[in-house]
């Protein structure tokens, strides 16, 4: 047994990796910490990574936001933040007019590297925000009736014909429009 002098000045002695204070009436005991191996670390930490990485083979959505993390009656998008390096303050103020609002990186924690020093959640100059989902449903319903208006005023334009000429009536004159998904004929040499 050895006696080795503590800053305090109460003798302390040292067994086998053992550190036992005297005196005073306490006595405290560690037992020697065991380090881990770089090895077993990495292969700890590997397995961690797998978890949450999945193949990483298969690529990687950098805007993928797991269904569960979404609130019931809200809808989660991801909004541009920056462009070409710069904020651009009048499309902020047009998605807070439009009911977008930051999800704050406290809600999903897991999206955001450790530490608190983050407060919305943010990716490759994208930010994701939240609104009611009733109110992005109805947006959908106005964007889709823009286009079929869209689609009928173009239709409607190809059919017609200036006044005072022959109308688009017969079959050979009549425009033939397609509304559907198939593929086009190539052409053979």
């Amino acid at each position: 047994m050895e006696e080795v002098a503590n800053p305090v000045g109460r003798p302390r002695s040292v067994l086998a990796g053992r550190v036992k204070e005297t005196g005073e009436g306490r006595e405290l005991e560690r037992g020697a910490m065991r380090e881990e191996s770089p090895r077993e670390r990495a292969a700890k930490r590997a397995a961690e990574l797998r978890g949450h990485i999945g193949n990483l083979d298969e690529g990687m959505d950098d805007f993928y936001v797991p269904r569960e993390y979404i609130p019931d009656g809200w809808s989660y998008e991801w909004k541009r933040k920056l462009n070409m390096g710069q904020e651009d303050p009048a499309y902020q103020v047009q998605l807070a007019r439009m009911g977008w609002e930051p999800v704050p990186a406290s809600r999903h924690p897991s999206m955001m590297p450790e530490g608190n020093k983050y407060q919305i959640i943010e990716r490759k100059g994208m930010v994701l925000m939240e609104r009611p989902l009733e109110i992005t449903q109805e947006a959908y319903e106005i964007e889709q009736r823009r286009a079929r208006n869209q689609i009928r005023h173009k239709e409607a334009q190809l059919a017609s014909t200036p006044e005072g000429t022959l109308t688009r009536d017969h079959a050979q004159t009549k425009p033939k429009i397609s509304k559907g998904y198939e593929p086009i004929p190539i052409p053979k040499d």
